[in-house]
Order: structure tokens, then sequence, then C-alpha cells
């Protein structure tokens, strides 16, 4: 009688866990795939300077640009957090890229279609040199920016504006490109 009541309290036992292990396994499988999914949705929405992709149409050459857009946040830009003199990636996170399906000309210099980071050097007085590098998929924006796969520098006119962009944008309008962030306002000309 012992051995039969032993018997039949492993043969519950077994059945109590096969019965449960499906039932298990695809709670596990269908968490995960939720993890996943939430945790890309998350990412989206936390990134403090979200993706930004403007597309527009100069003189009927169509430009898209790609670029994080950082917040001012009550910071100090000029000359403190993006210093004067030095490679500045003109967005956040990775670099900021255009796309060019045709030539055309920025501030009256030729420009290959392409894809190109785009890269500024920003000035305390005076014009800005903006740069458009070969290099356009860098992860870590100006971190890996290599001067020698520069293909086109050109100089651009800085205006300084009384109202504030909080976010900065890069729009595809008149006269080509033009970069706005707290009180800046570049244009870079493209036909």
């Amino acid at each position: 009688m012992k051995k039969l009541s032993t018997i039949w309290s492993v043969a519950l036992v077994c059945a109590s866990f096969l019965a449960c292990e499906p039932k298990a396994k695809e709670s596990a499988s269908e968490a995960t795939a939720g993890d996943s999914a939430a945790a890309e949705a998350t990412e989206s929405e936390q990134r403090p300077s979200p993706l930004i992709v403007e597309e527009g149409q100069i003189a009927g050459k169509t430009i898209k640009v790609h670029y994080g857009s950082p917040a001012v946040k009550g910071r100090v830009l000029w000359g403190d957090l993006v210093p004067y003199n030095v490679v500045w990636r003109t967005g956040a996170n990775e670099a900021t890229y255009i796309e060019i399906p045709q030539d055309i000309l920025v501030e009256g210099k030729n420009l290959a279609a392409g894809k190109y980071s785009f890269f500024t050097i920003p000035k305390e007085t005076g014009s800005w040199t903006v740069i458009f590098n070969s290099d356009w998929n860098l992860e870590h924006g100006h971190f890996q920016y290599d001067e020698k796969k520069d293909v086109l520098r050109v100089e651009a006119t800085p205006v300084w504006e009384e109202s504030s962009a909080e976010r900065l944008s890069i729009k595809v309008e008149s006269p080509g490109l033009v970069v706005r962030w707290d009180k800046l306002k570049l244009p870079v000309s493209i036909q």
C-alpha cells in the first residue's frame, strides 16, 4: 500500500509538472516578445534627442536630412556645450547626414549626388565653416570625424535672432538648408 501511495504521489507530481510546462514556455516566449517590443517603443519615446528626417526641394532638387534634435534645456550652448573653433556634428548622437539624389551647388560650389555627413565649425564672430564628409554613417558623430574624408567645405554666415528655438532643427527651405537652435539661424545656400 505504501508503495502504491508513493507511485501515486510521483505520478501526480509528474502530471502537474508536464501540464504546466507548455504554458510556462508560452508565457516566457510571449513575455520575451512583449518585452522586446516594449523596449523598442520605450527607447524611441525616451530618447532625449529624437531622430528627425526632413525632406524638401530646392530648385527642383530633393534633399533629405537625418539628425538628432537636442533641446537647449536652459544650457549655455555657444562657446560652452558647443565650443567655438571645433568640429560640431550639428545635431546629437549619430552624425547628421544628408541625402542628395542629384548634383547641387552649395554656397556656389559643386557637391555631387550622394550621402554626406554634415558638420559645422562654429565661430564666435564671422562666418561658420560648413562641412560635407563622405563618411556619412558615423555612429558617434564628431568623435569619429576624419577631416581627410571631407568632400566640401564652405562658409556660411549665421544670423542671431531675438526668438529662441528650444530644439535644434535643420530644414530644407529657402535658401537651402537652414539650421536653427537657440537664437542661431544658419542658412546654407543650395542651388
